[in-house]
């Protein structure tokens, strides 16, 4: 789901837009990376729920300000697609489509022989390699990410008007991923991993396999906003603390840790026979409880739970940025 413009000198801003909180993070260099600035800000409750924008003026009028003050105006920017709205699919196509075909056998086939639960997607596709399985040699894979077209020209539509210039959008899976592997020579493309993404109120949860999605679920935590206080810290960048009883946190976690649990079975013994398992859990996202969550994964599971901030400061020899930047960090080298 790239948008594609001319490239022009000035470095590109990588921009986030969660339920809760607007994040920017310009990256100076991306190897070794080197943070050149970096932004948040809070979103009052009730402006974005899941990724679906509810009140879409007084938003803009928050991001246009931010834009503002962050002076970032006019730049190029890549956004992120929220995750409630993607779907990874891998679809079989005849086997004579050539390469530069496939889009064009995408157009006419979506909503005819590939149903998506939209209409009018954007989308982007990978072609995997072999075919399909237990398919006849007349089949070729590929793995087909799509969105709302509305919704991802609603997304668009904001950063334009805060005076930005969108040039592409991203998967928050595969910009995790990226930055796991920009940093990962020791491991290995054929050891299967997860990747999980822990927010205040939301959790992403992509399994990787030769560095390709192959599962990934959205889920959220129905837990009221409003008992999370925060505080801004340095004039950029927030931390939260929860007010409620902490116990209404951990039982929403502990059904996360369930669908988790599912998640990996599900890739084990129905989509492997058994035969293949996840070997690594990576954690991440700007869940201000993650190494509690990382001990109570830990518990839970026999593979070895890695938090990607310690996973970053190993690699790297130093600390980077607080944990709520990383996606960010990742979508910064996203290639355009």
């Amino acid at each position: 789901m790239a948008i594609n413009f001319m490239l022009g000198k000035r470095k590109i801003v990588n921009f986030t837009i969660k339920d809760h909180a607007i994040r920017f993070v310009e990256l100076k260099q991306t190897y070794p990376l080197v943070i050149q600035k970096m932004g948040e800000y809070y979103l009052p409750n009730g402006l974005i729920k899941e990724g679906k924008i509810l009140d879409y003026d007084t938003l803009a009028t928050i991001t246009e300000q931010c834009v503002a003050e962050w002076k970032i105006s006019k730049r190029q920017v890549r956004f992120i697609v929220p995750d409630p709205f993607i779907v990874i699919r891998k679809v079989p196509i005849p086997k004579d489509i050539q390469e530069d075909e496939i889009r064009g056998y995408l157009y006419m086939e979506l909503g005819s022989s590939i149903h998506l639960p939209f209409e009018d997607p954007v989308f982007d596709f990978y072609l995997l390699d072999g075919v399909k399985d237990g398919a006849e040699e007349s089949l070729k894979e590929i793995l087909l990410f799509a969105a709302p077209e509305n919704m991802v020209k609603e997304y668009m539509d904001l950063l334009e008007e805060a005076k930005l210039r969108p040039i592409a959008a991203d998967i928050s899976s595969l910009a995790m991923n990226r930055l796991i592997y920009q940093h990962a020579a020791s491991i290995s493309s054929n050891d299967p991993y997860l990747i999980v993404q822990i927010d205040l109120q939301s959790i992403n949860i992509c399994i990787f396999e030769d560095n390709i999605p192959v599962i990934m679920r959205n889920l959220y935590m129905d837990i009221d906003r409003e008992k999370w206080n925060y505080k801004e810290k340095m004039n950029t960048y927030l931390t939260f603390d929860f007010i409620g009883e902490k116990q209404e946190v951990l039982n929403a976690l502990k059904d996360m840790y369930s669908e988790i649990e599912k998640v990996l079975n599900f890739y084990q013994y129905s989509l492997k026979q058994g035969k293949k398992q996840v070997q690594t859990v990576y954690v991440d996202g700007d869940h201000p409880w993650l190494d509690e969550i990382c001990k109570q994964l830990k518990g839970r599971f026999e593979i070895p739970v890695i938090k990607i901030e310690d996973f970053l400061k190993k690699q790297l020899g130093t600390e980077l940025i607080p944990p709520q930047f990383h996606l960010n960090m990742g979508l910064g080298l996203k290639e355009v």
